[in-house]
């Protein structure tokens, strides 16, 4: 038996990194999943799953793609029963006053209006499913705040008190809205941008190295699961300690 077994899913951000390894970790758990992602790299996951995926392109910051998006899981699988908000951008190193506008707005209409439009279009579903759960990726940088990252840090600080006002909301129609808190991740991007392999790289948290891809997906897994039951509206932080500090 998989913890998924029966569920039907989506995945936002499910070409690379945390989306692809959770797409794959849910998949083999038993849940058929929609893999989602914005430049293609989504049919190489549902490649890799096989019959119980199918691939859909979509910009989240578009509501009318992220409606198409929940669609194609109802049309394809029959409903809906989970949804892993995990798309997002994290733009550029800077202090606030070398933020440019565009970039903020880009920041916010992916990191935020990303969750939004996939609450807004998956709730219906779920309730005619009697439930489900919704899971966002938020960032530790939106508990705690980043240095030289402040939209970032806004936009994932959206996402976390978004999440918790809508578990509020639909608390007693038995869907589940939680989010995932990420630490520095050993992503495509960061393994372009190091100089070194991961464990030579001593990182600025308690454990003092990245998470991979993998541990998020676990995370994520278990607020997807029944497992988690009674959770909801928790911002839970995956980052080897460094909020707790």
């Amino acid at each position: 038996m998989g913890r998924l077994d029966g569920k039907v899913a989506i995945v936002t951000g499910a070409g690379s990194g945390i989306g692809k390894a959770s797409a794959l970790l849910f998949a083999q758990e038993g849940a058929k999943v929609v893999c989602a992602d914005l430049n293609g790299s989504e049919k190489e996951t549902a490649a890799e799953i096989g019959a119980n995926a199918v691939p859909v392109q979509v910009d989240v910051a578009v509501g009318a793609e992220v409606e198409n998006m929940v669609g194609t899981a109802v049309r394809e699988f029959g409903k809906l029963d989970v949804l892993f908000s995990n798309a997002g951008i994290s733009g550029p190193f800077g202090p606030v006053h070398e933020l440019d506008e565009e970039t903020l707005d880009r920041l916010l209409a992916v990191n935020i209006k990303g969750v939004f439009f996939g609450i807004k279009y998956a709730v219906p579903e779920m309730l005619r499913n009697g439930g489900g759960s919704i899971i966002n990726t938020a960032s530790n940088a939106g508990m705690v705040g980043w240095k030289d990252k402040a939209g970032y840090s806004a936009a994932k600080g959206g996402v976390v008190l978004l999440t918790k006002s809508a578990a509020l909301d639909y608390a007693k129609s038995g869907i589940r809205v939680n989010a995932v808190c990420p630490g520095m991740t050993w992503t495509g991007m960061a393994a372009a941008q190091a100089s070194a392999p991961p464990e030579n790289i001593k990182v600025p948290n308690p454990m003092a190295r990245f998470a991979m891809p993998s541990e998020l997906a676990a995370a994520a897994l278990f607020l997807a699961s029944d497992e988690s039951s009674f959770m909801t509206g928790v911002a839970m932080p995956v980052d080897g300690g460094y909020v707790a500090r």
